[in-house]
């Protein structure tokens, strides 16, 4: 019987998406975007919860093994911390329509990239790869709140 390894550093960066050119984050958002409606949004919330913690377990776990090889901390091409936070900004609403995956995208990246308090001193909070998904699931927490608040107002 052949022994089938994973490469976490291809987990970490979703493979090829993290080494696209410009913006990594960006396009790791955009494909969990993609990805969303046939991986995360299907499911009832008790699996789509269970499949945020796999996210953040495996997740942190393929992120510091990926700051090891690449020698620095939170390596840009590293997505999968986008993948989490991108896909908890719709945990808790059991339809969506297009203008809610678009806003949702858009949200998550603008707390993603200005990181208003907490969500900059969480990646201390924790150490390596840990740190790094931290940080993406807080954007994430904002984003679903904001959209939750423009879902109720329309």
């Amino acid at each position: 019987m052949k022994k089938v390894s994973i490469n976490l550093t291809h987990v970490a960066t979703l493979g090829p998406v993290g080494h696209l050119p410009k913006a990594p984050g960006t396009w790791g958002s955009a494909a969990a975007l993609i990805t969303a409606p046939f991986l995360f949004l299907p499911f009832q919330l008790p699996v789509r919860i269970l499949i945020l913690g796999l996210i953040f377990y495996f997740g942190a776990k393929a992120c510091s093994v990926a700051e090891e090889q690449f020698g620095r901390k939170d390596p840009g091409c590293v997505v999968i911390d986008e993948l989490l936070g991108q896909w908890l900004v719709f945990l808790p609403f059991p339809a969506v329509v297009t203008w809610h995956l678009i806003a949702g995208f858009i949200l998550f990246r603008i707390f993603d990239i200005l990181k208003p308090f907490p969500i900059k001193q969480s990646e201390k909070w924790l150490k390596d790869g840990w740190g790094v998904m931290i940080d993406d699931a807080f954007a994430g927490l904002y984003a679903m709140i904001v959209l939750g608040l423009l879902r109720y107002l329309t």
